[in-house]
């Protein structure tokens, strides 16, 4: 499988803080103007602790996640670790082959090749990782669409097994022709690895809204009103996961598009 490193990335750029010029402007006039509605915002990043462009992107999405500095985006991040820089001398302990094949199902698309890091925005927009600029304008972009209301309710105290009842409001009609699929994630925030071989070797590296488990749990239905979905689901916890920096993360996708219409995140032990 190809997996191009993204070499040409200057140090400004790649480890850009949030406050350039442009994101500090809109910090400050965030603060300033009376409070506005936020519209969630899915962001996700293929990344790998074995490439050596992945950590300044990785940094870029904590400050995403952290600061939410996009006026109008309550921006829902996962971090998904793909599985083939594992051959090249570190195993990355968070990646899988499951969000290798979901990268691939969105490379598909525009028929390039995988390659780390890249951030996909709200399914639709595809670009290097690491660059802040982009990463603004199409969180700003998708911010500024219509979004489907996606609601978690806690429903059950097993800590082991916390119960949730999930609903997805009304769909616009056209979506009938394309499956609205709704998938549940666990994120975890916090883990961190020393890495002792491969291109990070010597690295401490730091992660949030890691992809612990994904799948999906419905189908929702743009004909039905009010609510295109509803449903109620038990998420099992992996014992090893720190359980205070658990979020529950459910999204509704276009199959075909691999758009998202919706999405709401809760932390389990919040």
């Amino acid at each position: 499988m190809r997996h191009p490193l993204i070499l040409a990335i200057s140090l400004s750029v790649a480890v850009c803080d949030i406050g350039s010029p442009r994101l500090a402007r809109s910090q400050a006039q965030a603060s300033a103007a009376p409070a506005i509605e936020r519209r969630p915002v899915l962001v996700e990043l293929f990344t790998s602790e074995g490439c050596s462009s992945c950590p300044p992107a990785d940094t870029l999405l904590q400050k995403l996640v952290e600061q939410q500095p996009v006026p109008g985006a309550e921006i829902i991040a996962l971090e998904e670790h793909v599985d083939y820089w594992n051959h090249d001398g570190w195993f990355d302990p968070f990646s899988s082959v499951d969000w290798t094949a979901r990268q691939q199902d969105y490379v598909s698309l525009v028929k390039k090749d995988v390659y780390t890091p890249e951030m996909v925005v709200d399914g639709e927009s595809q670009f290097l990782g690491s660059d802040p600029r982009q990463a603004f304008a199409e969180i700003e972009k998708a911010a500024s669409g219509v979004r489907t209301e996606v609601a978690i309710t806690p429903s059950g105290a097993d800590a082991k097994a916390p119960r949730f009842n999930i609903s997805v409001g009304k769909l616009d009609p056209s979506v009938a022709a394309d499956n609205a699929e709704v998938w549940l994630a666990v994120t975890e925030d916090g883990l961190r690895s020393s890495v002792k071989a491969g291109e990070n070797s010597g690295r401490t590296l730091t992660h949030v809204a890691t992809l612990r488990s994904l799948r999906k749990i419905g189908i929702a239905n743009a004909n039905a009103t009010p609510s295109s979905f509803t449903g109620s689901t038990e998420v099992k916890l992996n014992s090893h996961w720190n359980h205070e920096n658990l979020h529950v993360t459910v999204f509704v996708q276009k199959k075909k598009t691999r758009q998202i219409l919706g999405a709401a995140s809760v932390k389990i032990n919040g």
